[in-house]
């Protein structure tokens, strides 16, 4: 009965944990991200080391405080995502009594991530109507790249909500596969609101400091 036992590979092999494929996935394709937005940083520090005045003007007619209210809006949302988070590795798909489930607290990043890209689209109105557009100079040039594709990135990041949201609807419970997708999206949006602290720090801050 030992040597049967001790021949059948089954009773021995050890059991092999395989990597969770999303996650690898989005860190892999969050890396290529990494390198785009690098891109983008050389380019606003190479214009400014070649117009330094248009910058200097630039600056002057930035909102600081509306900017800085808008960007605790967004770090907010990483707040609510990361407990989203949190309710997916409980498996709580809804609110389960005062605890508010995934698909509640992805709602509520959502909503701060829109309200975050409305007041982007008010400043953007606003400095066009006072004649700021793109093709204006160097700054406007690097202000408005930098900060319309990190918009674009939000506003995916959006979408990329509600699609999670929907797909736990369309489930009676959340499983391995569920929790995956909000944990996916979870490090996308992180990634997002981490750029967009630097891109704040680079276009309002820095000034003041350099």
């Amino acid at each position: 009965m030992d040597a049967v036992t001790s021949l059948n590979p089954a009773s021995s092999a050890p059991r092999v944990h395989r990597p969770n494929t999303v996650a690898i996935g989005t860190i892999v394709w969050l890396g290529s991200e990494v390198m785009f937005f690098a891109g983008l940083f050389a380019i606003y520090f190479t214009l400014r080391a070649m117009a330094p005045e248009q910058f200097a003007a630039g600056h002057d007619i930035m909102n600081i405080p509306f900017a800085a209210i808008n960007t605790a809006i967004l770090v907010s949302s990483s707040v609510t995502c990361q407990l989203g988070v949190m309710a997916a590795e409980r498996g709580q798909k809804t609110r389960d009594g005062k605890r508010l489930g995934t698909i509640e607290w992805y709602y509520i990043s959502a909503i701060l991530g829109s309200i975050f890209m409305g007041g982007q689209v008010w400043e953007y109105a606003t400095l066009v109507s006072e004649g700021y557009v793109l093709n204006l100079n160097s700054f406007t040039s690097a202000f408005f790249m930098a900060t319309g594709f990190h918009g674009l990135h939000v506003l995916g990041g959006i979408l990329a909500f509600f699609v999670v949201i929907v797909r736990l609807y369309a489930v009676k419970r959340m499983g391995q596969r569920e929790q995956q997708s909000a944990m996916a999206i979870s490090y996308y949006w992180h990634f997002v609101d981490v750029v967009w602290v630097g891109l704040f720090f680079v276009i309002y801050i820095l000034p003041f400091i350099a």
